[in-house]
Protein backbone atom coordinates (compact mmCIF):
# COMPACT_ATOMS: atom_id res chain seq x y z
CA UNK A 1 0.00 0.00 0.00
CA UNK A 2 2.81 2.42 0.88
CA UNK A 3 6.47 2.45 1.83
CA UNK A 4 7.48 4.62 4.82
CA UNK A 5 10.55 6.77 4.27
CA UNK A 6 10.98 9.22 7.14
CA UNK A 7 9.19 10.86 10.04
CA UNK A 8 10.01 14.27 11.50
CA UNK A 9 9.99 12.93 15.04
CA UNK A 10 13.22 12.99 17.02
CA UNK A 11 13.94 11.02 20.17
CA UNK A 12 12.98 12.84 23.36
CA UNK A 13 13.97 10.55 26.26
CA UNK A 14 16.49 7.99 25.07
CA UNK A 15 19.81 8.71 23.40
CA UNK A 16 19.80 5.72 21.07
CA UNK A 17 17.13 3.22 20.03
CA UNK A 18 19.44 0.27 20.56
CA UNK A 19 16.60 -2.25 21.04
CA UNK A 20 15.12 -1.33 17.66
CA UNK A 21 18.56 -1.49 16.05
CA UNK A 22 19.27 -4.80 17.79
CA UNK A 23 16.04 -6.36 16.53
CA UNK A 24 16.80 -5.19 13.00
CA UNK A 25 20.34 -6.55 13.22
CA UNK A 26 19.18 -9.89 14.61
CA UNK A 27 16.58 -10.34 11.88
CA UNK A 28 19.18 -9.59 9.21
CA UNK A 29 21.66 -12.00 10.80
CA UNK A 30 19.07 -14.80 10.93
CA UNK A 31 18.19 -14.21 7.29
CA UNK A 32 21.83 -14.24 6.18
CA UNK A 33 22.50 -17.40 8.20
CA UNK A 34 19.77 -19.21 6.31
CA UNK A 35 20.56 -17.63 2.96
CA UNK A 36 24.24 -18.54 2.93
CA UNK A 37 23.51 -21.98 4.31
CA UNK A 38 21.62 -22.94 1.19
CA UNK A 39 18.10 -24.20 0.64
CA UNK A 40 18.46 -27.12 3.06
CA UNK A 41 19.41 -24.94 6.03
CA UNK A 42 16.69 -22.42 5.18
CA UNK A 43 14.02 -25.12 5.06
CA UNK A 44 15.20 -26.60 8.36
CA UNK A 45 15.00 -23.16 9.96
CA UNK A 46 11.49 -22.53 8.64
CA UNK A 47 10.17 -25.94 9.66
CA UNK A 48 12.02 -25.89 12.98
CA UNK A 49 11.22 -22.33 14.10
CA UNK A 50 8.16 -21.40 12.02
CA UNK A 51 4.69 -21.51 13.53
CA UNK A 52 2.76 -24.49 12.13
CA UNK A 53 -0.79 -24.39 13.54
CA UNK A 54 -1.58 -28.05 12.87
CA UNK A 55 1.32 -29.23 15.04
CA UNK A 56 0.19 -27.00 17.90
CA UNK A 57 -3.40 -28.24 17.69
CA UNK A 58 -2.19 -31.87 17.54
CA UNK A 59 -3.45 -32.59 14.02
CA UNK A 60 0.06 -33.15 12.69
CA UNK A 61 3.58 -33.63 14.05
CA UNK A 62 6.96 -32.37 12.99
CA UNK A 63 9.56 -35.00 12.09
CA UNK A 64 11.96 -35.54 14.99
CA UNK A 65 14.87 -33.93 13.17
CA UNK A 66 12.73 -30.79 12.69
CA UNK A 67 11.90 -30.35 16.38
CA UNK A 68 14.35 -27.61 17.31
CA UNK A 69 12.17 -25.77 19.85
CA UNK A 70 8.84 -26.78 21.45
CA UNK A 71 5.76 -26.01 19.37
CA UNK A 72 4.58 -23.33 21.80
CA UNK A 73 7.93 -21.55 21.52
CA UNK A 74 7.31 -21.01 17.82
CA UNK A 75 4.76 -18.33 18.74
CA UNK A 76 7.87 -16.20 19.39
CA UNK A 77 10.50 -17.66 17.06
CA UNK A 78 8.47 -17.41 13.85
CA UNK A 79 8.76 -13.62 13.98
CA UNK A 80 12.50 -13.67 13.29
CA UNK A 81 12.31 -15.62 10.02
CA UNK A 82 11.65 -14.17 6.58
CA UNK A 83 10.93 -15.71 3.22
CA UNK A 84 12.95 -13.34 1.06
CA UNK A 85 14.84 -10.09 0.86
CA UNK A 86 11.74 -7.99 0.06
CA UNK A 87 9.86 -9.58 2.97
CA UNK A 88 12.72 -8.80 5.33
CA UNK A 89 13.40 -5.33 3.92
CA UNK A 90 9.78 -4.20 4.10
CA UNK A 91 9.35 -5.25 7.71
CA UNK A 92 12.66 -3.77 8.83
CA UNK A 93 11.96 -0.48 7.05
CA UNK A 94 8.69 -0.09 8.97
CA UNK A 95 10.52 -0.91 12.20
CA UNK A 96 13.31 1.56 11.39
CA UNK A 97 10.90 4.45 10.77
CA UNK A 98 8.39 3.84 13.57
CA UNK A 99 10.08 1.63 16.16
CA UNK A 100 12.47 4.21 17.61
CA UNK A 101 9.70 6.54 18.76
CA UNK A 102 7.69 3.71 20.31
CA UNK A 103 10.83 2.57 22.12
CA UNK A 104 11.36 6.19 23.20
CA UNK A 105 7.86 6.26 24.70
CA UNK A 106 8.21 2.96 26.56
CA UNK A 107 11.86 2.65 27.43
CA UNK A 108 14.13 -0.14 26.30
CA UNK A 109 12.97 -3.00 28.53
CA UNK A 110 9.27 -2.35 28.05
CA UNK A 111 9.72 -2.10 24.30
CA UNK A 112 11.29 -5.58 24.21
CA UNK A 113 8.25 -6.94 26.05
CA UNK A 114 5.90 -4.98 23.78
CA UNK A 115 7.54 -6.22 20.57
CA UNK A 116 7.53 -9.88 21.61
CA UNK A 117 3.93 -9.66 22.88
CA UNK A 118 2.73 -8.24 19.55
CA UNK A 119 4.54 -11.01 17.68
CA UNK A 120 2.96 -13.67 19.90
CA UNK A 121 -0.48 -12.06 19.52
CA UNK A 122 -0.12 -12.11 15.75
CA UNK A 123 0.76 -15.79 15.81
CA UNK A 124 -2.10 -16.55 18.20
CA UNK A 125 -4.74 -14.94 15.97
CA UNK A 126 -3.30 -16.74 12.95
CA UNK A 127 -3.56 -20.01 14.87
CA UNK A 128 -7.14 -19.34 15.96
CA UNK A 129 -8.19 -18.54 12.40
CA UNK A 130 -6.48 -21.56 10.78
CA UNK A 131 -5.75 -24.20 13.46
CA UNK A 132 -5.46 -26.97 10.88
CA UNK A 133 -2.98 -25.20 8.60
CA UNK A 134 0.22 -27.10 7.83
CA UNK A 135 1.94 -24.10 6.25
CA UNK A 136 4.62 -22.51 8.46
CA UNK A 137 3.97 -18.91 9.45
CA UNK A 138 7.09 -16.72 9.32
CA UNK A 139 7.83 -13.02 9.42
CA UNK A 140 7.89 -10.05 11.78
CA UNK A 141 4.70 -8.55 10.35
CA UNK A 142 2.62 -9.21 13.48
CA UNK A 143 5.11 -7.36 15.67
CA UNK A 144 5.51 -4.57 13.10
CA UNK A 145 1.72 -4.13 12.94
CA UNK A 146 1.74 -3.64 16.71
CA UNK A 147 4.46 -1.00 16.39
CA UNK A 148 2.42 0.83 13.74
CA UNK A 149 -0.70 0.80 15.94
CA UNK A 150 1.27 2.12 18.92
CA UNK A 151 2.84 4.88 16.83
CA UNK A 152 -0.60 5.93 15.61
CA UNK A 153 -1.85 6.23 19.19
CA UNK A 154 1.23 8.17 20.30
CA UNK A 155 1.93 10.44 17.33
CA UNK A 156 -1.07 10.82 15.00
CA UNK A 157 -0.19 14.41 14.06
CA UNK A 158 3.46 13.88 13.13
CA UNK A 159 4.15 14.31 9.43
CA UNK A 160 5.68 11.32 7.68
CA UNK A 161 7.08 10.87 4.18
CA UNK A 162 5.80 7.83 2.31
CA UNK A 163 5.89 6.34 -1.17
CA UNK A 164 2.24 5.71 -1.99
CA UNK A 165 1.81 2.65 -4.21
CA UNK A 166 5.59 2.36 -4.19
CA UNK A 167 6.20 5.39 -6.41
CA UNK A 168 4.35 8.58 -5.38
CA UNK A 169 6.15 10.59 -2.64
CA UNK A 170 3.73 12.16 -0.17
CA UNK A 171 4.06 13.97 3.15
CA UNK A 172 1.04 13.18 5.30
CA UNK A 173 0.01 13.29 8.95
CA UNK A 174 0.58 9.89 10.51
CA UNK A 175 -3.11 9.49 11.35
CA UNK A 176 -4.02 9.49 7.65
CA UNK A 177 -1.32 7.14 6.37
CA UNK A 178 -1.30 4.71 9.29
CA UNK A 179 -5.06 4.64 9.80
CA UNK A 180 -5.50 3.78 6.12
CA UNK A 181 -2.82 1.11 6.45
CA UNK A 182 -4.62 -0.45 9.42
CA UNK A 183 -7.99 -0.32 7.65
CA UNK A 184 -6.38 -2.04 4.67
CA UNK A 185 -5.03 -4.87 6.87
CA UNK A 186 -8.43 -5.42 8.47
CA UNK A 187 -10.21 -5.31 5.10
CA UNK A 188 -7.86 -7.88 3.61
CA UNK A 189 -8.39 -10.10 6.66
CA UNK A 190 -12.17 -9.91 6.31
CA UNK A 191 -12.43 -10.34 2.53
CA UNK A 192 -9.34 -12.36 1.61
CA UNK A 193 -8.69 -14.68 4.58
CA UNK A 194 -7.21 -17.41 2.37
CA UNK A 195 -4.51 -15.19 0.89
CA UNK A 196 -0.86 -16.26 1.12
CA UNK A 197 -0.27 -13.32 3.44
CA UNK A 198 -1.45 -13.93 7.00
CA UNK A 199 -3.65 -10.88 7.46
CA UNK A 200 -4.83 -12.50 10.69
CA UNK A 201 -1.33 -12.11 12.16
CA UNK A 202 -1.36 -8.44 11.17
CA UNK A 203 -4.72 -7.91 12.86
CA UNK A 204 -3.52 -9.69 16.00
CA UNK A 205 -0.48 -7.46 16.17
CA UNK A 206 -2.57 -4.32 15.62
CA UNK A 207 -4.98 -5.21 18.43
CA UNK A 208 -2.18 -6.09 20.83
CA UNK A 209 -0.14 -2.98 20.02
CA UNK A 210 -3.14 -0.69 20.29
CA UNK A 211 -3.89 -1.98 23.80
CA UNK A 212 -0.38 -2.41 25.18
CA UNK A 213 0.71 1.11 24.29
CA UNK A 214 -1.67 2.37 26.98
CA UNK A 215 -0.22 -0.04 29.54
CA UNK A 216 3.50 0.06 28.72
CA UNK A 217 4.13 3.69 27.86
CA UNK A 218 5.96 5.62 30.54
CA UNK A 219 3.56 7.51 32.87
CA UNK A 220 4.69 10.94 31.69
CA UNK A 221 4.21 10.15 28.01
CA UNK A 222 1.17 11.91 26.49
CA UNK A 223 -1.14 10.24 24.00
CA UNK A 224 -2.40 11.55 20.69
CA UNK A 225 0.34 14.19 20.52
CA UNK A 226 -1.34 16.28 23.17
CA UNK A 227 2.05 17.99 23.46
CA UNK A 228 4.48 18.10 20.56
CA UNK A 229 8.16 18.89 20.78
CA UNK A 230 9.21 20.26 17.41
CA UNK A 231 12.33 18.47 16.15
CA UNK A 232 15.44 20.57 15.62
CA UNK A 233 15.89 22.10 12.15
CA UNK A 234 12.20 21.70 11.35
CA UNK A 235 10.14 24.78 10.58
CA UNK A 236 6.40 24.49 11.10
CA UNK A 237 3.75 26.38 9.18
CA UNK A 238 2.96 28.43 12.28
CA UNK A 239 6.59 29.47 12.58
CA UNK A 240 6.70 30.51 8.94
CA UNK A 241 3.60 32.68 9.35
CA UNK A 242 5.08 34.34 12.45
CA UNK A 243 8.26 35.49 10.71
CA UNK A 244 7.88 39.19 9.84
CA UNK A 245 8.38 40.19 6.25
CA UNK A 246 11.43 42.38 5.75
CA UNK A 247 11.25 45.08 3.11
CA UNK A 248 14.48 45.73 1.29
CA UNK A 249 15.36 48.80 -0.68
CA UNK A 250 17.44 48.12 -3.72
CA UNK A 251 19.86 50.83 -4.78
CA UNK A 252 19.58 51.90 -8.39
Amino acid sequence: MFIPLHDANTLKRIKLQYVTLGIIGFNIAVYLFGFFGGVAREEVAILGFGLIPSTISGIAERPDFMVIVPDLATFATYGFLHGGLLHLGGNMLFLWVFGDNVEDAMGHARFVLFYLACSVAGGAVHFLVAPDSQVPLIGASGAIAGVVAAYLVLHPRVKIWILAFGRIPLRLPAWIALALWIVFQIGMFLFFPEDQVSWAAHVGGILCGGVLVFLLRLPEIPLMDSTIVTPRAVVTDAQVRSVPRVRRRVSP
